[in-house]
């Protein structure tokens, strides 16, 4: 891999935002261009002047260039995109896991924003912020109304700077405010426990620099209570990717050494690779493995790994691999099927341009792109069924998306009558009161997925799913 950083996305201030892809980032030029077409060059001058000098107001040149490339470039599919200053400096802060802000991870509930959890030593850890916190108002906007994405923006921002955060508690039904300085904060991507005798869970939000030591962190702690573990379940539910390092990483930690993890095709020679479950395709310092301590067993262990519709780039790598080498049993719902690279190229010291270079293929030679893993076992989210995933959105259902490159995909009629229902039970969902609709958090004992892989650890009946459909491509394989 040399210095190359393959990476598959950013998470926006303690909240995945969106689906990651996988990227190169490369700082080399290309030595060479293909000949430009003059004639379609002429017209894009001609257009720039008439703006310039015919629109109804001044227009600024420099956004006008920009919004040329950002067009020309969002053409392509829906992963390739040009980053102009802010959104550079948010895709580096994502990758390497560290961000400024307040500490805190979130969600919706009820049009305002929720705390799912205070990252541990952060500013709203030490302030005092609890799980299940409602934030009603950020400085003096009110939060009812705004997105996610909006809500995390303003609680972002430059270190040592404040922020109010008017907080309703609702075990104790009271209102109050608490005023926080920012700093850069460290995500946590790892997280792990004996769920009980014998077993552990150890889940995987993202993959990013930090992802394998914490990892191999977790797991020395895991055998030191547990020598002699009977089986591990890898979550990897709603994982929307990270550092492919990271993936090829948590992958040889359970495989045998130098056994393919996942392979890279396109046109360049550069897009052409195969990394091996071996320190050289993962490690960061030369001469140093990250995963030199990890215990003998941990490569035979019984092994489980669960996925859902938000599992998605290099979650799908891990699963993948896992799943082909038969290292593990795959269980939960199709993945998202997010199985192209992409490759960020800086235009200048603040921007740059990210583009789709080629699809990586499972150790099998399978594309997943468009289509996902299948689980060998197909679970439900709860014991009730999945009433809602028909209307996750994944790959096949993006505008522009690439194909799999080996063969048509199959467009199912019965998807969209499954979303037809799927929104009728959401809106009588709706309905119900918010106590009423809360969902289980992973990793606890109503975690309905996470109980049947611990069945199928021990030998028990797992309750599969009666009406899952899967998304299928009829597809001739890759050959290596």
């Amino acid at each position: 891999m040399g210095q190359k950083l393959k990476t598959t996305g950013w998470v926006a201030a303690g909240v995945v935002a969106g689906v990651l892809t996988t990227v190169s980032l490369q700082t080399v030029a290309r030595g060479s261009l293909a000949p430009l077409p003059l004639e379609e060059l002429q017209q894009l001058a001609a257009v720039f002047g008439m703006v310039k000098s015919d629109y109804v107001e001044p227009v600024d040149e420099k956004k006008l260039i920009s919004d040329a490339i950002s067009g020309m470039v969002s053409g392509l599919d829906p992963h390739s995109q040009y980053f102009d200053k802010k959104s550079f400096k948010e895709f580096k802060e994502g990758t390497s896991g560290r961000f400024v802000g307040v500490g805190i991870e979130i969600s919706q509930e009820d049009g305002l924003i929720k705390v799912v959890s205070p990252i541990e030593g952060s500013p709203a850890f030490r302030a005092g912020l609890k799980p299940n916190d409602l934030i009603t108002k950020i400085d003096d906007t009110a939060v009812r109304g705004l997105s996610l994405n909006e809500a995390v923006k303003r609680m972002r921002g430059e270190a040592n700077t404040k922020v109010l955060l008017t907080i309703y508690r609702k075990d104790e039904n009271r209102t109050f405010p608490v005023t926080i300085t920012r700093e850069e904060i460290r995500t946590q991507s790892v997280r792990g426990k004996i769920v009980e005798p014998g077993y552990a869970w150890i889940r995987l939000s993202q993959f990013q620099e930090r992802t394998v030591d914490d990892f191999v962190k977790k797991v020395d702690e895991i055998y030191k209570q547990d020598p002699n573990l009977k089986g591990i379940v890898l979550d990897l539910r709603n994982d929307p990717g990270g550092l492919l390092d990271a993936a090829v990483a948590v992958s040889a930690a359970f495989l045998p050494q130098n056994v393919t993890v996942v392979s890279t095709d396109g046109q360049l020679a550069e897009s052409k690779s195969i990394y091996k479950a071996a320190p050289e395709f993962y490690q960061r310092r030369a001469g140093s493995d990250p995963l030199r301590s990890l215990p003998a067993a941990v490569k035979t262990v019984p092994l489980v790994v669960l996925v859902n519709e938000g599992s998605a780039s290099a979650s799908e790598i891990v699963a993948g691999a896992l799943q082909d080498h038969k290292r593990a049993t795959v269980m939960g719902s199709q993945t998202f099927g997010k199985g192209s690279v992409q490759t960020v190229r800086p235009l200048g010291p603040d921007t740059g341009l990210k583009i789709t270079t080629a699809r990586y293929y499972t150790p099998s030679g399978t594309s997943i792109q468009a289509k996902g893993i299948v689980p060998n076992v197909l679970v439900d989210e709860s014991a009730e069924g999945s009433p809602f995933a028909a209307l996750r959105m994944r790959e096949a259902d993006l505008d522009k998306h690439l194909n799999s490159g080996q063969g048509p995909e199959d467009k199912s009629p019965e998807r969209e009558k499954a979303r037809d229902e799927a929104r009728k039970r959401l809106e009588e969902e709706a309905k119900k009161p918010p106590q009423d609709r809360k969902v289980p958090e992973f990793g606890s004992d109503k975690d309905f997925p996470l109980m049947q892989a611990l069945n199928q650890l021990r030998g028990q009946a797992v309750v599969v799913s009666k009406t899952q459909t899967i998304v299928e491509n009829k597809e001739e394989k890759k050959e290596n």
